[in-house]
């Protein structure tokens, strides 16, 4: 039943890597490479000319004040080569494209088997987890690992400035521990005492407060880290939806085989 159990996780984490690494290369690593420019010099982000005014002068007629030269609003990664600047992240790097694709796969193998012995926890007390359930499953561990840390700690591009990252890891850690816990006690309470606890446990890491920068400075412009820290977390749900169904559908036939 062990080998069941690993080769069910192991296979459903395979998959959802492989989607998740492909989602990363087509629609975030664009945004990575493009913020690489700006962190790099190659481009540089500037704030509004003094003078530009968007109040009572239009509605005077008045003209607006040109732009500085070089103004840079940090324009999407797909209008890049309609500014004659060549587009990041066409092509394969095979190198660092190859890493980024085994990276993915190995996290979630990982993910995949801390999921899969969820499964076998809650089975152990009396909850038959169905393929149906996949999903739930999958949403929370996003929750959990990526959704809980983002609200503290948003995923950040080169060139952000941040805090210091022992302390950073730290508090995620605490944050995907007890959100997990959190997320555990709420579905398999059965008293409103342990869902106040579940409920403090998801609270504390943000009311503790993630650690940030006494500044926050760089050259990054932050229209790209909005469009980054969006994309990722888009990514990091898809990829976890589809880690819940796998690792489910194949953990019923595992344990009916």
């Amino acid at each position: 039943m062990l080998t069941k159990m690993l080769t069910s996780a192991l296979i459903a984490g395979a998959a959802a890597g492989l989607i998740a690494a492909l989602l990363q290369l087509f629609f975030v690593q664009p945004v990575l490479l493009h913020a690489e420019l700006y962190e790099g010099g190659e481009r540089t982000h500037f704030a509004a000319a003094s003078g530009h005014d968007h109040g009572a002068g239009a509605a005077e007629g008045h003209d607006h004040a040109a732009p500085a030269e070089g103004h840079d609003h940090a324009a999407p990664v797909e209008a890049l080569a309609a500014e004659g600047h060549a587009a990041p992240g066409i092509g394969f790097d095979a190198p660092r494209d190859g890493l980024s694709i085994l990276f993915s796969i190995v996290v979630y193998s990982g993910y995949g088997l801390l999921l899969v012995a969820a499964f076998a926890l809650s089975e152990a007390r009396g909850h038959t987890v169905s393929a149906r359930e996949g999903l739930l499953w999958g949403v929370a561990g996003f929750v959990a690992v990526q959704m809980a840390p983002a609200f503290g700690l948003a995923p950040e591009l080169p060139g952000m400035a941040a805090a210091d990252i022992n302390a950073r890891a730290l508090w995620w850690i605490m944050t995907v521990l007890l959100s997990a816990g959190g997320l555990w006690l709420v579905a398999f309470g059965r008293n409103w005492t342990v869902w106040a606890l579940a409920l403090v446990m998801l609270a504390l890491p943000h009311v503790v407060g993630a650690p940030h920068p006494a500044d926050f400075t760089g050259p990054t412009p932050p229209e790209l880290a909005a469009q980054f820290a969006g994309r990722a977390l888009g990514v990091g749900l898809a990829a976890w939806a589809v880690l819940g169904l796998f690792a489910t559908t194949l953990w019923t036939r595992a344990r009916a085989a």
